[in-house]
């Protein structure tokens, strides 16, 4: 890719390269400039969730689907904890330009939204010719930048996006993770009725958050579960003091062996207790660490909402939501830890579990947030597990 003018007009926001490229257009949302890693995502739909995702940190989205920002935004369809820590995409690029919003839900423009949340935008420029450019060459590392007045150093700029080190061997769940413990009790939403507020409950869920995103709460809240939230750093003799019956390790970004090096000890003590353990994506990853395995960075890395993931445990495929640029090395699982799941795209792990222990997680995002709802299945298989040492029966996992 060379530098090239894809916009008519003086351009008010750039993307530049480390190696120099530098991509024009106009800015949209919070102005400034981030360093930060190049990704792209397929997703049709679900803009807010995406850009709300910790698992976002670190990182700037490009967005294939041309029209974002179409339907506004609101105050539901937000992912992180803490939307005033801003733990989720630090940038964004479209190829159309923001519009007036039109959908009965939306309570504020998405420029004043993405503003609001301090993330620079660039919009106008051909995003599919970069999705092609990075699927060939691998995440870069840039500056997105934006100026209404269009006045740039881009050899100030280049040098900056040169100098930053990437996402490999950064811990940013100590950044996404919440600071003290919670309890959670909203449900699913439903239409034209809200979110619902949890009743009755009939287990005790720990969900430590690395990044954790607020549908997954939900999720567990729906199936009749206390949940406690914790942060990142709390050791396994505090969690196991609550008396949890069943422990989560939630999704977040950044490198899993960065943050594995005060999380995996906490885990593999978690995993000795015999209390039922579920992982998500970064979840995952350090559980992964945790029974001897180990993590590598991805050429592309995996975001989307239609990626085709094989169950070996049911022989189905299912259609899911990935957000991750790290992966669990197949062929470092040690004797005893069995692959569930594998990427239809390019054949790398999407799941593991613990034979002999109530131990298993998942590389994409079943909570489907955005995205297709094939794999809402795994909340339950989680529950029946919990339940299962209760002595209680078990649910159906549809």
């Amino acid at each position: 890719m060379t530098t090239s003018p894809w916009t008519k007009t003086k351009p008010t926001a750039v993307l530049v390269f480390a190696d120099g490229t530098v991509i024009e257009g106009q800015g949209v949302g919070a102005t400034g400039q981030v360093q930060a890693e190049v990704c792209f995502n397929t997703a049709l739909t679900g803009y807010q969730e995406i850009l709300t995702d910790p698992s976002y940190m670190g990182q700037i989205v490009t967005f294939t689907f041309p029209h974002i920002g179409n339907i506004g935004a609101n105050d539901e369809d937000i992912e992180d904890l803490t939307p005033a820590a801003r733990t989720g995409a630090l940038g964004a690029v479209f190829k159309a330009d923001v519009t007036e919003p039109s959908n009965y839900r939306s309570a504020k423009h998405f420029d004043a939204w993405l503003k609001a949340r301090g993330i620079i935008g660039l919009s106008g420029i051909d995003t599919r010719a970069l999705t092609a450019w990075i699927r060939e060459n691998g995440a870069p590392n840039a500056v997105i930048a934006h100026d209404p007045s269009g006045n740039f150093d881009i050899p100030a700029l280049t040098a900056q996006a040169a100098a930053w080190s990437g996402l490999e061997g950064l811990d940013l769940a100590k950044d996404a993770t919440s600071g003290q413990s919670s309890s959670w009790t909203q449900g699913p939403w439903v239409w034209d009725q809200g979110f619902a507020e949890n009743g009755e409950t009939t287990a005790h869920i720990v969900a430590i958050d690395y990044g954790v995103k607020r549908n997954i709460l939900r999720l567990f809240s729906g199936l009749g579960c206390k949940v406690t939230v914790v942060p990142a750093n709390m050791g396994a003799e505090d969690i196991l003091a609550m008396a949890p019956d069943g422990i989560f390790l939630s999704n977040g970004p950044g490198d899993p062996a960065a943050t594995g090096e005060y999380a995996v000890p906490v885990i593999k003590k978690l995993v000795d207790s015999g209390i039922p353990v579920f992982g998500i994506c970064l979840g995952h990853q350090m559980l992964a660490l945790a029974l001897g395995g180990t993590t590598m960075k991805m050429h592309q890395g995996h975001h989307g909402a239609n990626h085709p993931v094989k169950d070996h445990t049911t022989g189905k495929v299912e259609i899911v939501s990935m957000n991750h640029g790290f992966a669990v090395d197949s062929d470092s699982l040690p004797e005893g830890v069995e692959e569930t799941h594998v990427s239809l795209f390019d054949g790398t792990n999407c799941g593991l579990r613990l034979a002999g222990k109530p131990v298993f997680s998942v590389q994409h995002h079943p909570e489907a947030s955005p995205g297709p709802q094939d794999s809402h299945y795994l909340f339950r298989r989680f529950m029946n597990l919990v339940r299962e040492r209760q002595g209680e029966p078990s649910l159906s996992e549809r």
